[in-house]
């Protein structure tokens, strides 16, 4: 990370309370039901068998006290639990409440749910009170990551049915905090638990966590003092503002992350004109990510020519190595030869509020993009996240933007979620050479810097056929009143905010 300083400090009477502000709101409370930002919200308040200790991208045993593979072959996992675990409420987490936590998940199979990233999973055994077995149906090496994704979160069975969602206000983790209370969309308050076993040293008290609908809102909430930290959302065209601030006055600080984030258009085949590959592959030739990101993310983005960013392993650039520079008439060409001569009606659609209120100007830069060409005729939708993401996974949209940020820092996990018949997109994408052989190969590695072969040609079929367009990716900035400490350690690898590393100086 790095820091420099800016604006008026956040004041509070507890000087042992943060006040954190975000556009990421959870659009539910049930880990069998997201798999989206709402693992913000869960990494704080439920617990995983594993997880990412400081800066390491391996993960370590968090509720499990250890974990690894049995045999050579990958395909049988146990992990050995903490002693004397429970739930926040006092109910002990145990054996079989893992078990339960997992059976769920694939048992309620939710639309917006994770099931998915369980695809591996063949069942979970128990053996006494404090042994679980993962037997997988193929060998997984990346299983260890996915038992640290919160899509893992362990539950409590007497509070979360085997085989439906609990109800819409039930919590009950065994994380580092409690969820004392909660207004959807508006704040969620965290206090520390007491009953916590694991590795997070918690440095506050508890924490305040703040949604909003307006990133302009937040920003001016913090320049306010009325909350500490911002994530997730800060506008770009603040960015300089706060800089500028920050040299002037010095008491807002301003952290840049280059983030595994990314950002991308789906493109639906259920759908008129999204079906065509002429169609898809002409929209790929014309859009400019370059003024894309000049124009509307300044230097809180970089363009992305692949669905694995820059900094993760097997990142190559095949969205440019085949269609090259924004060309329309090489795009004219495209439309003509498959018999298209009239421009093509598509309609994208965004959500308003999930990613920042950027993102409206994002596709106003897409449409006007499109349009300049002469061979589309756009027409752009926003909708709150909630409904939006009810929608794509219904299958409603033709084309619609998402950003991704990865479950676990691996390859694997920027192409497995989104391809095959049930994927984290609602959009089957079925190529038997990536489902079937590209990925199954590459979870034969337990080292993984050795699968740059399998995510190169599943780079080059994914740029092939145009279903997913990536636009860019993220260089996310935190900005903290200059007071709070430990946002250098908040991050953990997949890039979700661990609210306890934060705190204030004047605290300690």
């Amino acid at each position: 990370m790095l820091a420099g300083c800016g604006t008026l400090s956040a004041s509070g009477d507890d000087e042992r309370h943060i006040d954190v502000g975000t556009t990421s709101a959870p659009s539910t409370l049930d880990p069998a039901a997201a798999w989206d930002g709402s693992w913000e919200l869960y990494r704080n308040v439920y617990q995983t068998l594993m997880h990412y200790a400081g800066t390491s991208t391996v993960p370590q045993p968090d509720a499990a006290k250890s974990c690894g593979f049995t045999g050579a072959d990958s395909r049988t996992y146990r992990c050995k639990l903490r002693e004397d675990l429970t739930f926040s409420n006092g109910n002990p987490l145990d054996a079989a409440a893992v078990k339960h936590s997992f059976d769920r998940v694939l048992a309620i199979n939710a639309e917006t749910g994770p099931a998915g990233l369980l695809d591996s999973l063949e069942k979970v055994e128990t053996e006494g009170d404090r042994t679980v077995t993962f037997q997988l149906k193929r060998p997984d090496a990346t299983f260890p990551f996915i038992l640290a994704a919160p899509a893992t979160s362990l539950v409590d069975p007497e509070e979360y049915p085997a085989d439906e969602l609990a109800d819409p206000g039930t919590l009950v983790g065994s994380g580092p905090y409690t969820l004392a209370s909660y207004k959807k969309g508006s704040v969620a308050e965290l206090e520390r638990n007491s009953r916590y076993l694991g590795d997070a040293e918690l440095r506050n008290d508890s924490v305040s966590i703040r949604y909003f609908d307006d990133s302009d809102a937040m920003t001016d909430a913090l320049k306010k003092g009325d909350i500490d930290v911002t994530y997730r959302g800060l506008p770009p065209d603040r960015v300089p503002e706060l800089e500028k601030t920050a040299d002037e006055k010095g008491s807002i600080a301003l952290s840049r992350v280059v983030m595994p984030e990314i950002h991308y258009l789906v493109f639906n085949p259920e759908h008129e004109y999204a079906d065509s590959l002429a169609v898809r592959q002409a929209v790929a030739q014309v859009i400019d990510r370059d003024a894309l990101v000049r124009k509307v993310y300044g230097r809180t983005a970089e363009p992305l020519y692949s669905m694995i960013p820059r900094g993760i392993t097997g990142h190559t650039t095949p969205f440019f190595d085949r269609y090259g520079e924004p060309d329309p008439d090489a795009a004219a060409v495209t439309l003509q030869t498959a018999g298209v001569t009239e421009p093509v009606p598509l309609t994208f659609w965004y959500t308003t509020d999930r990613y920042g209120s950027v993102t409206a100007r994002e596709f106003e830069e897409l449409e006007r993009q499109l349009e300049d060409s002469g061979l589309f005729e756009i027409t752009v939708k926003g909708r709150k996240w909630e409904k939006f993401a009810a929608a794509y996974n219904k299958g409603e949209y033709p084309v619609f933007g998402r950003g991704w940020s990865p479950d676990f820092p691996d390859p694997d996990n920027y192409i497995a979620p989104f391809t095959g018949a049930r994927n984290a997109l609602g959009t089957p994408y079925e190529n038997a050479e990536i489902t079937d052989e590209l990925l199954p190969a590459s979870r034969r590695k337990a080292d993984r810097a050795g699968v740059n072969e399998q995510f190169s040609r599943a780079q080059d079929i994914l740029a092939e056929d145009a279903r997913l367009l990536p636009l860019w990716q993220a260089r996310q900035y935190i900005a903290a009143d200059d007071d709070v400490a430990g946002v250098e350690w908040s991050l953990d690898a997949s890039t979700i905010m661990r609210m306890w590393e934060l705190y204030k100086k004047t605290s300690w």
